[in-house]
């Protein structure tokens, strides 16, 4: 039987998150939620208490996350705040990341962490264009990936896969014009006889074929 040995330093790794996890949930009242799942540590916590949480896995000594790796959106459409805003945290000095989400509804904005990083800028107005999050503080919350009069967030989950505008070249017109959705389909026959249904002799194989024809007429 094979020896499956636990990698000592994946080990020593999830004890320190888990430690992490127990000194969070004990020393911070705001965070409602902190384990490690997957091996990666996540916590959750308020909007009003983002700002200086961040603050401090950026700056105490303990935890020095001091990057900003990425912060995206995720929609829960039944549930009264429907969105999760993700903050994925790495520490170069520990080595490790840190998962920290917040929930908010269509309407109540979030904290900006711009001032703490100001790659959070891009993040922050990728999250506003595609969901529709709001954020608090932000100079420039604009769309960053849609066209400016684009009406909508695609990444809503009730947002229609079609969309509700086509943008298409008009030759005649000799300009970019936007049309609602169409979406026509013509009549098509489909055939669904596979094409290698009813060939008894493959293109290349002419010759193995005249070997089986030979068999069978000799064993006949």
């Amino acid at each position: 039987m094979a020896d499956i040995s636990v990698n000592p330093r994946q080990a020593r790794l999830e004890g320190q998150l888990c430690s992490l996890a127990f000194a969070f949930l004990s020393s911070q009242p705001h965070v409602s939620y902190a384990a490690v799942e997957k091996g990666e540590l996540v916590v959750r916590t308020t909007r009003a208490h983002l700002v200086p949480f961040l603050t401090l896995l950026r700056d105490d000594p303990r935890y020095r996350f001091e990057q900003l790796m990425d912060l995206c959106g995720v929609d829960f459409p039944a549930r009264p705040e429907r969105f999760e805003v993700v903050y994925n945290l790495l520490s170069v000095t520990y080595n490790r990341r840190i998962r920290v989400v917040v929930c908010t509804d269509e309407y109540s904005a979030v904290p900006s962490v711009h001032h703490l990083w100001p790659c959070a800028t891009w993040w922050e107005r990728e999250c506003y264009d595609l969901f529709g999050v709001l954020f608090s503080g932000q100079p420039d919350l604009r769309r960053i990936l849609t066209d400016n009069g684009f009406e909508g967030h695609p990444l809503r989950k009730d947002f229609p896969l079609t969309g509700y505008e086509e943008v298409r070249y008009d030759v005649e017109r000799r300009q970019v014009v936007k049309e609602p959705v169409s979406l026509t389909q013509d009549f098509r026959d489909f055939d669904f006889v596979s094409p290698w249904e009813g060939m008894l002799t493959l293109p290349g194989d002419e010759k193995a074929h005249e070997v089986r024809q030979g068999m069978k007429r000799s064993g006949q």
